[in-house]
């Protein structure tokens, strides 16, 4: 088993030997010495083999080598002015672990492009590709960061059921699934499992996990399955507690990144700013003026759409130099039944987005708490209050304000690298078109 060195741990055993592992990132023979470039989870390293220098069987090993090869060598690590990273590794054994089809179908050296779809189809390939692993390790450490955060904060981790056996946001964008012969739902959010959770007597928990929506975009911001991280809160004032929570998540999520993966943002030629709170807040009914002198007509009571978010975001950065804010008091016509609407204007709703760059990340506010709202803003919905009593009966015994929000990893990851395709930030991305691999 190799040693898990990074380049920067190699460059501190000059004179050692050490045991290395990976693929064959490129080979390039130079007279009687060849360079290979072997390349790990950890970084790529220079090989050099001098034909005088190496044992015959080390030096017909190496020459035999082709792209994405995998081998395993030993050698000893040596100081080297001539070498990018000032050290490389002389071979003393090369052993060809599997060796690589040729040509290949996608070069993950990035020297020759590919289009989206290709590098999408042969995603194990790209995945080889210094530059899209690193988007995955920012990721990695922006998850390990809100959760050290939430954790931190008393927050318990909570699994909810992914099937669910009815349509809890009332739309028809579900994928239905055989349940034992029954109609089955995957969820498009774990909202009603996590407040049936906090009606069991936790106080904050978090769940991290996938969802599904059966929309058929094919915008470069929208998936069929994605991952959220979507906590939940009891005992709070209104639904500004909420948001003090997830603008410090945010704030650890990226901390995080900016200090456990400066290499990986120095590949993609990126330098984070920590964002600080609080972040700015806009509310409606004065988000229509904001529109208004910004030139864009929202009828009062409709959602807002995305060039008018793009209008706000705009002037939210010249006004205060943020990228994030805070979207509160959505018009209670658009959104679900389980929402808090404001008591003494009712209209609205104390629901939050949160959006970044002119885009919706996250989802949330204050959830209605007292069963006698519940119902009637079902039936006042359309619904059957009947069909959601699995959900409204445990209001009837006690449940304290709570709220939280729905916070979407892939898209957030995106956004913070200047992707434009959220498909890139997925491993194995599901949208309308694609099923495999």
């Amino acid at each position: 088993m190799q040693e898990p060195l990074t380049p920067d741990e190699l460059r501190k055993r000059i004179g050692r030997e050490v045991r290395l592992e990976g693929w064959v990132h490129d080979v390039r023979a130079l007279g009687g010495i060849t360079f290979v470039l072997l390349r790990n989870p950890r970084g790529v390293v220079q090989l050099a083999v001098p034909k005088k220098a190496v044992k015959p069987e080390v030096y017909a090993a190496v020459s035999g080598l082709h792209q994405e090869d995998v081998i395993s060598c030993l050698g000893e690590v040596k100081e080297s002015k001539a070498a990018r990273m000032g050290f490389e590794v002389v071979p003393s054994s090369v052993e060809v672990i599997a060796k690589s089809a040729a040509p290949l179908p996608l070069d993950p050296r990035g020297v020759t492009p590919a289009a989206l779809d290709t590098r999408l189809q042969w995603r194990s390939l790209e995945l080889r590709r210094p530059e899209t692993a690193a988007v995955f390790a920012v990721e990695n450490a922006l998850v390990q960061g809100f959760e050290e955060y939430l954790q931190g904060a008393g927050f318990v981790r909570a699994f909810t059921p992914s099937i669910i056996g009815g349509v809890s946001e009332g739309g028809s964008e579900v994928f239905k699934v055989d349940f034992y012969g029954k109609d089955a739902y995957l969820r498009q959010d774990p909202q009603l499992h996590r407040q049936l959770t906090i009606a069991g007597g936790f106080d904050r928990i978090y769940d991290l996990g996938t969802n599904w929506r059966a929309e058929l975009s094919h915008t470069p911001r929208h998936l069929s399955e994605h991952r959220t991280i979507a906590p939940e809160i009891a005992f709070i004032g209104d639904e500004r507690d909420t948001m003090r929570v997830e603008e410090m998540m945010i704030i650890h999520g990226v901390e995080k990144a900016m200090k456990r993966c400066a290499d990986q943002l120095a590949l993609l030629k990126l330098e984070l700013d920590l964002p600080k709170a609080p972040f700015p807040e806009l509310s409606f009914p004065e988000v229509y003026a904001t529109l208004e002198k910004l030139e864009r007509n929202l009828p009062r009571g409709q959602d807002i759409d995305d060039p008018s978010l793009r209008a706000l975001a705009a002037e939210v950065k010249k006004e205060t130099g943020s990228d994030f804010f805070f979207l509160n008091r959505f018009p209670s016509a658009v959104k679900p039944f389980y929402v808090m609407r404001v008591d003494d204007e009712p209209e609205y709703a104390r629901s939050v987005d949160l959006v970044y760059k002119g885009l919706e990340l996250s989802s949330g506010g204050q959830r209605e708490h007292r069963h006698d709202k519940i119902v009637s803003q079902i039936r006042e919905k359309g619904y059957s209050s009947e069909g959601l009593e699995w959900f409204t009966e445990p209001f009837r015994y006690g449940v304290p304000p709570h709220g939280g929000f729905s916070f979407g990893i892939e898209r957030f990851t995106a956004s913070l690298l200047g992707i434009e395709n959220v498909r890139e930030a997925v491993l194995f991305p599901r949208d309308p078109e694609r099923l495999q691999p």
